[in-house]
């Protein structure tokens, strides 16, 4: 038999840990209203797992109350105690696609050197799809950090600016085969022929996913 939203809001608020985290699995059955509700409650656990999950799962969940969604995302983000969580609900606020959260997202990230926050945060600005990242995203490609690097390409692609093409196509020869890989990815979805001319030259890199990539673009237009 399934739990009921009141048996589950009564298990949020016990002092076993496993039944909270129970409690959180099982409210998966409810409506999207309820199960909202009790993420909420759990947004706040005294439990870092758990506040992980739940705010994970605000990122999907979240769309049957937006305004309440931004309030969680944004106060986890600035006080979590825990790098993951304020990760999740940065991944959770580009999910939700809320634009508003630029600014603190922008302000999170230049007060961190959490390289796993900071990946985050450039990945949720790609997904927010406000023009106003762009500048943002543009800085974050000098990042020292590999990863958070790779993260700015792709989110140059998400944002949709065809202005950075030209700074992608810098990059097409990159001794990392993974920056050259998201490259040929942003460089397909942004479009035009610059950059049909970039991904015609990626075509012959040496990584089988760089080639294949651009292969597969250059195929899907002379079709």
């Amino acid at each position: 038999m399934s739990e009921t939203f009141e048996n589950l809001r009564e298990q949020l608020a016990k002092d076993d840990i496993g039944l909270r985290m129970k409690a959180i699995h099982a409210s998966r059955s409810l409506p999207m209203s309820e199960r909202f509700v009790l993420l909420a409650i759990a947004s706040s656990d005294s439990n870092a797992r758990i506040r992980y999950d739940a705010v994970s799962q605000i990122g999907t969940v979240g769309t049957v109350d937006l305004e309440n969604s931004f309030e969680i995302l944004s106060d986890r983000l600035r006080v979590d105690s825990e790098l993951d969580v304020r990760a999740a609900a940065a991944a959770s606020l580009g999910s939700l696609q809320l634009t508003q959260a630029f600014d603190l997202l922008k302000a999170a990230y230049e007060s961190t050197n959490d390289w796993m926050l900071q990946f985050s945060i450039i990945a949720a600005i790609g997904e927010l799809g406000a023009p106003q990242g762009f500048d943002f995203l543009v800085k974050a490609l000098q990042s020292p950090n590999d990863l958070v690097k790779i993260a700015a390409i792709g989110s140059l692609g998400d944002l949709g600016n065809r202005e950075a093409v030209p700074l992608l196509i810098a990059l097409i020869d990159d001794s990392d085969w993974q920056v050259r890989h998201r490259v040929s990815q942003s460089l397909a979805h942004l479009g035009g022929n610059d950059a049909k001319e970039a991904l015609e030259k990626l075509v012959n890199d040496p990584m089988p996913q760089v080639s294949e990539t651009a292969k597969a673009f250059l195929s899907s237009i002379a079709e």
